[in-house]
C-alpha cells in the first residue's frame, strides 16, 4: 500500500515535552537511557540481564495462562526461546479495552511486532520476541468499557467492579448483538472466554499470533513474588515516592509538566471485586473503602504469603514489567513516554535496567472511497491536518469570487475617515467624536456585506465544502486523530486483511506520521 510520512510537528497533534524527545533535545537527556534507535540496541543488550530462574517462571507462567489456547508454531517457540539467555523481549501495553479500543492499540502491537524482524535483520544471533502486556489490574472500567464503530458508540454495562482482567464477560452479549454485523474473532472471544483477560489474550493470539506476539498477563502469584522486596521498600519507606517528586521538579524547572504523581505508596491491595490503595495510618496500614487493616509486621507477612494481593500503580508497573521480563524497549504512545521519564531515579535505585522508549507507530489510514474525494482537492499531507474551517477559507479564496474579499475597501474607508477627522480637528475639535461614530458605523455596514458576500460565495460551493467537512469528519473523528478515536473494525469488517496491510505499512523506527493510502 502507498504509505507517505510527516513529521508529527506538522500534525499540530502532540505536546512539546514529546516533540522534544523526539528532537533529542538536551535538557530531557537526564530522564531516559539510550536513544530509540536501531543502533542503540546492541548496548541495551548488553545492559540487560535476566536470571535463569526468573526466565523459567517466565516461561511456566506462559505455558499455563496459553494451555487452552491454539497457538501458531512461532508463539510456542516464543514461549520456549524465553528461557533462553540469548532472548529479548520487545512490550508495549495497554487497558483491556473492548473490541481493542482506538485504533492505535493495532498499531502498538504491529510496532512491537515490526522493531523484532527489524532487530533481528541487525543482530542475527538474538532471538527478539514481541509482547503485549495487559493492564488487567487495572480498574478503571469506564476507560475500557466502549469503543466507536461506523459513527456509533458501543458501551458494556455491567456492575463488577475491581481488576478488569478479572471481569466475567457477562453482558457482552449485549453489545455483540448490537454489532451492525457478526465479527467472528469477539464472537468466540466474549461468548467462549470466561473472563476480560482470556478474550484479549484470544484476541491478540487471533490477529497477532502468526507473528509470534506473546500476551503477559502479569496478575499472577508467581510473577509478583519476584516483586517482593520492592512492594516491602515501598510499603515501608516510600522510596519510589520521593524519587518521582524529586524527578518531577527537574522536569518542571526544565519547563516540562509531568503526566503523573507519586504516592506515598504506590500499590493497590487487590481482591476479587476490589482494588484498593493502601494506605499509612496511626498504627500500621489500612485498605481504602474497606475495614481491612494491617499493623507492619502484618502487612509484611501478607506481602510473602499473597504477593498476589498487592497491585502496582502506574509508578510501579513499569519497574515490576522489567523486573519480570528480558525486556530491551517500551513501545507507548506520547503520555506513557512522558511518564516513563519521569522514572529513571526508581529503576536505578531498585538497580533494573532503565528499557529504550521507542514511541508507538503513528498512521492516517485513507479508504478507497475518502481518498476519491480527496483527489478533487489537491491537498497535500500537511494539508490534511488543517483545521476544516481553515481549509475552507482556503477553498473560497483559491475558487472565490475575489470580490469577496474588502481588506482594500477597509483600508480606503479608514484613510477617508482619517483625512476627515485631521479636517475636522482644523475646524472644530468637537466633531472628532462625532466622526469616529460614524467611521464605526460604516466599518459595521462594510463588515455586514462581507458577510454576507461570504455567505454568497459559501452558498455558491456549497457541495464543495461539505464535502471538505465531510472528509474531516472522517478522518478526524471530533476534531482529533483518526487512531485516538475509531475501532479498527472501521476497517477490518469491509477488508479482512486491515492488519496485515498494517503490518506491512509502518516502520517500527520511523517516528512520523504514516500517511496509509
Amino acid at each position: 500500500m502507498p504509505v507517505e510520512k510527516i513529521d508529527l510537528r506538522s500534525t499540530q497533534s502532540f505536546s512539546d515535552f514529546f516533540l522534544d524527545y523526539l528532537d533529542d533535545h538536551e535538557a530531557l537527556r537526564p530522564f531516559y537511557g539510550l536513544r530509540p534507535e536501531v543502533r542503540c540496541f546492541e548496548e541495551q543488550i548488553g545492559k540487560k540481564q535476566l536470571s535463569d530462574e526468573k526466565r523459567k517462571v517466565l516461561t511456566e507462567v506462559l505455558q499455563e495462562q496459553y494451555q487452552s489456547l491454539d497457538k501458531s508454531t512461532v508463539v510456542s517457540t516464543n514461549i520456549t526461546e524465553l528461557a533462553n539467555p540469548q532472548t529479548y523481549t520487545i512490550t508495549t501495553g495497554h487497558q483491556l479495552n473492548i473490541f481493542t479500543g482506538p485504533l492505535y492499540f493495532i498499531y502498538k502491537i504491529a510496532t512491537v511486532v515490526n522493531a523484532c524482524k527489524t532487530l533481528k535483520a541487525k543482530y542475527p544471533n538474538y532471538h527478539f520476541v514481541p509482547v503485549y502486556w495487559m493492564a488487567s489490574e487495572d480498574h478503571d472500567f469506564d476507560e475500557i468499557s466502549y469503543f466507536n464503530l461506523f459513527g456509533k458508540k458501543h458501551e458494556w454495562k455491567t456492575e463488577q467492579k475491581g481488576a478488569v482482567g478479572r471481569f466475567k464477560t457477562d453482558g457482552l452479549d449485549e453489545v455483540l448483538e448490537a454489532m451492525p454485523e457478526q465479527v467472528q474473532l469477539f464472537e468466540e472471544a466474549y461468548r467462549k472466554q470466561g473472563n476480560l483477560s482470556d478474550a484479549a489474550r484470544y484476541y491478540v493470539n487471533a490477529l497477532f499470533g502468526d507473528e509470534g506476539v506473546i500476551v503477559v498477563d502479569a496478575d499472577h502469584a508467581k510473577l509478583k513474588a519476584q516483586f517482593v522486596s520492592v512492594i516491602k521498600d515501598d510499603l515501608l519507606h516510600s522510596t519510589a515516592n520521593d524519587l518521582v517528586e524529586a524527578t518531577n521538579k527537574e522536569l518542571e524547572t526544565e519547563g516540562y509538566k509531568p503526566q503523573i504523581y507519586s504516592r506515598e505508596i504506590n500499590f493497590f491491595y487487590l481482591q476479587e471485586g476490589s482494588r484498593e490503595r493502601i494506605v499509612k495510618s496511626d498504627d500500621g496500614y489500612e485498605i481504602n473503602n474497606t475495614s481491612l487493616k494491617f499493623t507492619e509486621t502484618e502487612i509484611l507477612a501478607e506481602v510473602d504469603r499473597h504477593p498476589e494481593r498487592f497491585s502496582p500503580n502506574v509508578v510501579m508497573r513499569p519497574l515490576y514489567e522489567e523486573v519480570i521480563l528480558p525486556n530491551l524497549a517500551y513501545v507507548g504512545g506520547p503520555a506513557e513516554m512522558i511518564y516513563w521519564m519521569q522514572l529513571p531515579k526508581v529503576f536505578a535505585h531498585y538497580e533494573t535496567t532503565f528499557p529504550i522508549l521507542l514511541p508507538r507507530n503513528f498512521a492516517l489510514y485513507i479508504n478507497n472511497a475518502t481518498q476519491k474525494k480527496l483527489d478533487k482537492f489537491g491537498w497535500t499531507n500537511e494539508d490534511l491536518f488543517k483545521a476544516g474551517e481553515d481549509l475552507k477559507s482556503e477553498y473560497l479564496a483559491k475558487y472565490g469570487e475575489k470580490a469577496m474579499s474588502l481588506n482594500g475597501e477597509v483600508e480606503d474607508l479608514q484613510k477617508v475617515y482619517d483625512l476627515l477627522a485631521e479636517k475636522a480637528a482644523t475646524v472644530d475639535a468637537s466633531l472628532k467624536g462625532f466622526i469616529a461614530a460614524e467611521h464605526a458605523k460604516a466599518a459595521k455596514g462594510l463588515e455586514n456585506i462581507a458577510k454576507r458576500l461570504k455567505k454568497s460565495e459559501e452558498q455558491k460551493h456549497e457541495t464543495a465544502l461539505n464535502q471538505i467537512q465531510g472528509i474531516k469528519d472522517k478522518l478526524f473523528p471530533d476534531g482529533g486523530l483518526q487512531e485516538r478515536h475509531d475501532n479498527f473494525l472501521n476497517f477490518y469488517i469491509n477488508n479482512p486483511d486491515f492488519v496485515k496491510e498494517i503490518l506491512a505499512s509502518l516502520d517500527a523506527f520511523d517516528l512520523r506520521m504514516h500517511i496509509i493510502r
